[in-house]
């Protein structure tokens, strides 16, 4: 009896939910794409100044 109860608990939870529109999914996959390129070239160029540092000294 409890799980018959968990279960429409949750269904009625879930019509609550609003859901994103299209155009809002977008824009964040846009942002997370772009801010994940700036981040990874940010520590490339990190790595490859540290590579260059650690290959003038030894």
């Amino acid at each position: 009896m409890k799980i018959v109860s968990f279960f429409k608990e949750c269904i009625a939870e879930l019509k609550k939910v609003v859901w994103p529109s299209k155009d809002d999914v977008i824009s964040s996959v846009k942002v997370v794409l772009i801010s994940t390129v700036v981040v990874a070239v940010i520590l490339g160029l990190l790595d490859l100044l540290f590579v260059t540092g650690m290959n003038l000294i030894f």
